[in-house]
């Protein structure tokens, strides 16, 4: 690769990155449908086609900014070793990192509520997501079952679908009055009375 292609990647990344950032704040501002592919690259410095360069549609804008965060928060946070009981404390270090970040999770409380309709760009993305999420910690309470560390009477599956629930609500009432709600104390204080050990 001569150092003139490099340096082309390079700015191509930048400018790539810098529309990603920029459309995670206007969709959390915004939602999908009221953000404006025009503003957008208005605010990064571009032209719209320049925008449309890198992302053809806004369809595609969206998916790829939702994909970008799922794929930084997996690869900062999950480890290939975390089974039972060290998923379910990586979900109150999530809510502790999203505390710092009211803009990403903004957008993921705006664009997952106007995605239940079937029409959205985002509905089968957060559809698979959810589902996938849901397997994710189910699996997790069922190691910890049967390792003597879930309480009596806690059905995996159904545990599964309530902490993202409540995951879910704790976000939105922290956009909402982040002075008056702690997520990780909440997710951690649920999760210990469904434990039979320390957290």
């Amino acid at each position: 690769m001569s150092a003139d292609t490099a340096r082309a990647t390079r700015k191509g990344d930048q400018t790539r990155s810098l529309i990603l950032r920029t459309a995670m704040e206007q969709f959390g501002e915004h939602g999908y449908r009221g953000a404006s592919l025009r503003d957008i690259a208005a605010r990064c410095g571009i032209s719209h086609p320049g925008l449309l360069y890198h992302f053809p549609n806004k369809e595609a804008l969206l998916l790829a900014v939702l994909s970008h965060r799922d794929e930084v928060d997996r690869a900062e946070q999950a480890s290939a070793d975390d089974i039972g009981i060290d998923v379910l404390r990586r979900l109150v270090r999530s809510a502790s990192v999203n505390q710092g970040r009211p803009g990403i999770v903004e957008v993921f409380v705006v664009v997952s509520a106007e995605s239940t309709a079937v029409d959205h760009p985002a509905h089968e993305f957060f559809k698979e997501r959810y589902a996938r999420l849901v397997r994710e910690v189910a699996d997790a309470y069922g190691v910890a079952r049967d390792a003597g560390q879930l309480a009596e009477g806690v059905d995996p599956a159904l545990a599964a679908q309530q902490m993202i629930a409540l995951m879910d609500g704790l976000q939105v009432q922290w956009l909402l009055d982040n002075d008056c709600v702690d997520m990780p104390a909440s997710l951690r204080a649920h999760l210990q009375r469904q434990l039979t050990v320390p957290l």
